[in-house]
């Protein structure tokens, strides 16, 4: 069973990401199941045809008992089995609070399982509950999406950060597997996200253009592997999601310090 984690920051694409390649992997024929750990509680929904799901927090908020995997787990397309975490009421607790909640019901109900579970995180702040699936060993393989934007690639760089200070404990096995760059035309932003990967002693594994479809999917409610099957970007995360299940190139990351984070940007962006 592989655990891959997409950690990134908020409102770059990860769970865009996260959703085609969970599809991409299920038309495959695997066994995929998809974790959602953000409180905004969308990483699935485009998998479930738009319908928002229960959280798990919402249930135990709810003060449900014995809940089985029905309550928790639903099927969407091409059968990845989806769950979302959740999160408190705004103002009100500790967004980790559902992942870590996520978790222990999910061992507690031998949920845990498949050929891959892909945890989708929010990467702008690394707490110990956004951190859980790294800290915990849940998650192995940590790919990090980004795009070519400054703070897109500071939030990356945390959580490399994140990925060193936990891979030096020796019950860790958790690793840096790669960068994905998700596209927001900007010029030459490949190469930026190429650089910035092997800065931090890692590689792109796959740069995902911008693209029209994306949007023409999710306002029909699906993912772009369901939406649009025959084109050229739903080509582009059948590239990605193969590229990871081949993927054996794991690392502890080098994050870079502010200022020769910003010197490697203003390099591409001064213009």
């Amino acid at each position: 069973m592989r655990q891959i984690a997409l950690y990134g920051k908020g409102g770059i694409g990860k769970s865009t990401t996260s959703a085609n390649l969970s599809a991409a992997w299920a038309d495959k024929g695997l066994d995929v199941l998809q974790i959602g750990c953000d409180p905004k509680h969308d990483s699935t929904r485009m998998l479930m045809n738009g319908r928002v799901i229960p959280t798990v927090l919402d249930l135990i908020r709810e003060q449900k008992t014995d809940l089985a995997v029905s309550d928790v787990i639903y099927t969407g397309y091409s059968g990845v089995r989806c769950v979302e975490a959740g999160g408190p009421e705004p103002g009100i607790g500790c967004a980790g609070r559902g992942i870590i909640a996520t978790f222990q019901l999910l061992e507690k109900l031998g949920a845990l399982r498949g050929d891959l579970i892909v945890y989708d995180v929010l990467g702008d702040v690394v707490c110990g509950g956004f951190a859980m699936p790294m800290r915990e060993g849940y998650a192995e393989e940590v790919y990090l999406v980004t795009s070519g934007e400054l703070m897109s690639l500071y939030a990356a760089n945390n959580i490399a950060k994140a990925i060193s200070r936990l891979s030096a404990n020796k019950r860790s096995r958790v690793r840096l597997a790669g960068v994905i760059g998700n596209g927001k035309n900007i010029e030459c932003e490949d190469e930026l996200v190429s650089e910035f990967a092997e800065a931090i002693g890692s590689r792109m594994i796959a740069f995902i253009p911008r693209s029209k479809t994306v949007t023409q999917a999710e306002l029909n409610k699906k993912t772009v592997m369901e939406y649009a099957p025959s084109s050229s970007q739903a080509e582009v995360y059948r590239d990605c999601a193969e590229a990871i299940l081949l993927n054996t190139e794991f690392s502890i990351p080098t994050p870079l310090s502010i200022d020769d984070l910003e010197s490697l940007a203003y390099r591409y962006l001064k213009e």
